[in-house]
C-alpha cells in the first residue's frame, strides 16, 4: 500500500523537498493518517538546514478535496472525539507550520482545491496553479466554519469583503478567477504545474534562506501589528539577516560586481 504522503527531493543537492498528498482515489482528502504525516513532514523540513524550499502538491487529478468526510462521519457515529479535536490537533499546527516555515513554500495546485485543501494552498507563500484547477471554500456546505488558517490568510490575500463573499456563497471559482483575485503566482498548463513549481523552488533554494525567513516573518507580522511595532520588528529581523554569512558575502560580491553565491546561512 502506497504511503498517504510521498516525500521527494529536487534542486541543487536535493535542497527542495516535495510533499505529495497521495490519496488520489479520494481526491487527496485529509484523513487522520494523512494529516499526521503532513504535519510530521513539514516539521522535519522546517528543522532541516539542507532544505531550502518546499513544494506541496497532490497526486492524480486533485490538489486536495479537504477533510475526508467518510472518515469524519464514521468517527462521529462511533462517538470518537477525533473529528471535533482535529482543528486544534491537526489543522491549526499544519497551518502554523506552513506560515512560519523559515523557507519558501510553494503550492503546486494541480487540480481541485476545496475546503481545507483551499486553505492549504492559501497558507503557502506562492501558488503555481493549473489552468484547469478550481477552488471552493466548501465549509458552509457541510455546516462547518473555517479552518486551516484560511480566516487569517484569505482576507490578507483578497481583502475581507471578497473573503466573506467566497466563504458565504460557496461557489467554485476557476484558476483564471483566482488569478484575477491575486491568488496565483504562475498560471500554467496542467502538465507544467509540478515542473514549474520545482523550477521556482529551485531558484529560491539558491537564494538567501535566512533573508527569506526574515521577509516572511516581517510580512506576516506587519499585517496584524501597528506601525511602530512593525518598524521595530523590521529592525529585529534586519539584525538577524545582517548577521548571516550570506549578507556579508553578497555585499562583497556586489562591490566586486560579481554574482553572489548564497549558502542559506
Amino acid at each position: 500500500m502506497a504511503d498517504v504522503l510521498e516525500v521527494g527531493h529536487a534542486g541543487d543537492a536535493d535542497s527542495v523537498t516535495i510533499l505529495t498528498l497521495n490519496r488520489p482515489d479520494s481526491l487527496n482528502s485529509l484523513s487522520v493518517e494523512l494529516k499526521q504525516a503532513l504535519l510530521a513532514a513539514l516539521s522535519a523540513a522546517a528543522a532541516d538546514p539542507g532544505v531550502r524550499a518546499v513544494v506541496l502538491t497532490g497526486s492524480g487529478r486533485a490538489f486536495c478535496a479537504g477533510q475526508d468526510l467518510a472518515e469524519h462521519v464514521a468517527l462521529l457515529e462511533s462517538g470518537d472525539a477525533t473529528p471535533l479535536a482535529t482543528v486544534r490537533e491537526h489543522y491549526n499546527p499544519i497551518a502554523h507550520s506552513l506560515l512560519t516555515m523559515p523557507k519558501p513554500v510553494i503550492a503546486a495546485v494541480n487540480g481541485t482545491a476545496a475546503g481545507a485543501g483551499a486553505s492549504l494552498a492559501m497558507a503557502c507563500d506562492l501558488r503555481v496553479v493549473s489552468s484547469q484547477a478550481t477552488f471552493l471554500l466548501a465549509f458552509a456546505n457541510v455546516g462547518l466554519g473555517l479552518d486551516t488558517g484560511i480566516s487569517w490568510t484569505l482576507p490578507r490575500l483578497v481583502g475581507s469583503a471578497r473573503a466573506m463573499e467566497l466563504a458565504l456563497l460557496v461557489e467554485p471559482f476557476s484558476a483564471e478567477r483566482a488569478a484575477e483575485l491575486g491568488l496565483v503566482t504562475q498560471l500554467v498548463e496542467p502538465d507544467r504545474v509540478l515542473p514549474a513549481a520545482i523550477d521556482l523552488a529551485s531558484g529560491l533554494g539558491r537564494g538567501p534562506t535566512a533573508a527569506y525567513a526574515a521577509i516572511k516573518q516581517a510580512i506576516h507580522f506587519g499585517g496584524s501589528h501597528p506601525l511602530a511595532e512593525s518598524l521595530e520588528n523590521e529592525a529585529v529581523q534586519q539584525n538577524l539577516a545582517g548577521a548571516t554569512g550570506d549578507h556579508r558575502s553578497a555585499v562583497q560580491a556586489f562591490l566586486r560586481k560579481q554574482r553572489p553565491v548564497f549558502t542559506g546561512h
